[in-house]
């Protein structure tokens, strides 16, 4: 979803009539977000994962008392 949505942004930026610098600044902001929005995404699932592990070394620790 986040690539569909850069790749949009990127075409809209890339039809709009501009300077080649003011151009390549915008997409490289656009680059930027996306990456951030990403690198949050991987984060929020890294926690996730270690939530979900550590319950099922809880579960796994009930079953075994």
């Amino acid at each position: 979803m986040l690539a569909a949505a850069a790749a949009g942004a990127a075409i809209g930026i890339l039809l709009a009539p501009e300077k080649g610098s003011e151009l390549r600044r915008k997409i490289k902001d656009g680059i930027d977000e996306v990456m951030e929005d990403v690198s949050e995404l991987l984060a929020l699932g890294k926690d996730e994962m270690k939530n979900m592990y550590k319950s099922a070394q809880q579960v796994e620790h009930e079953m075994e008392s």
